[in-house]
């Protein structure tokens, strides 16, 4: 267990539509956001990237230069800041990922460790959305290590069900991936893992003994109690636009701020510091 909790900010996502929600899309907007989450603890920024056109920043880019803009602007309004980019694409096309961490080098990445149907029901029991496949077959996750371990980028495993959780342990056994390892959590998908503090000692006991895990917990005020359960045993901590607009007393937020500023809080009560970000390079082992 760390004393210190790592703070990462989830700051905007790849669904989350900023003509329905606030989320940051632009360079200017995504530092604004980052420094709000910044001066509340947050040492690591997990970025998705948006296309830049006017109203088209519902959607997704994968253009090298828009990451290298957000990633500096970023950079200047958070002295020290850890960049976490994503990585998560469906389908055989991710050259565009790859691209974007190749050229870009940051200190952390996204690597979805495991496949998963990504369903949701409505209450008039429809589907939110189309069934779909989120696919990271091994070949797609080997790819996506190849090209960290080549630029020194540390892989952080997103891991949406128990049995992927058990997946990146084989990867470190057949020497896919050595290194410092980083597992994320991630629950409160309808079709995942869900959003219950009761699980989360059965993941921890699952995950390689040295490495370090935090949690992804997507929902309304109901994540609250994971996120308490996690610093207390001893979890580095997430929270973002990107996860949820709602603090613990079910009141919406408008900035990553607020709901960093609820997490660093979790922590805190769990009798935990908040680690700077040069403490969180230590913790995480990146030497950049």
């Amino acid at each position: 267990m760390s004393d210190k909790a790592v703070i990462t900010c989830a700051l905007n996502g790849v669904l989350t539509d900023p003509k329905q929600h606030n989320v940051p899309v632009t360079p200017e907007q995504m530092a604004r956001e980052a420094k709000a989450a910044f001066d509340a603890g947050a040492s690591v920024m997990h970025i998705h990237l948006r296309q830049q056109a006017p109203g088209k920043g519902h959607l997704p880019s994968w253009e090298v230069a828009v990451s290298k803009e957000i990633q500096q602007a970023i950079r200047e309004a958070c002295p020290g800041v850890i960049i976490n980019h994503t990585s998560g694409v469906s389908g055989p096309n991710y050259s565009g990922a790859l691209d974007c961490i190749r050229e870009t080098k940051p200190e952390i990445a996204a690597c979805n460790a495991g496949s998963l149907n990504y369903l949701k029901v409505k209450a008039d029991n429809n589907w939110a959305w189309p069934p779909m496949m989120f696919d990271n077959a091994v070949e797609k996750v080997k790819d996506y290590l190849d090209v960290m371990k080549a630029v020194g980028t540390i892989p952080e495993f997103e891991c949406f069900d128990v049995g992927i959780v058990r997946c990146v342990g084989m990867y470190n056994q057949v020497g896919m991936y050595k290194g410092p390892l980083e597992y994320n959590f991630v629950m409160g998908v309808a079709s995942g893992m869900p959003s219950d503090p009761e699980l989360l000692p059965i993941l921890i006991r699952l995950k390689r003994p040295e490495a370090n895990f935090q949690v992804t917990a997507i929902g309304r005020e109901e994540i609250w109690p994971l996120h308490q359960r996690c610093a207390e045993l001893g979890g580095h901590l997430r929270t973002g636009l990107e996860d949820t607009f709602y603090l613990a007393d079910g009141k919406k937020v408008t900035s990553n701020g607020q709901l960093i500023e609820a997490v660093a809080a979790c922590a805190r009560r769990a009798g935990r510091e908040i680690a700077s970000p040069a403490e969180a390079r230590k913790i995480f082992g990146t030497n950049r």
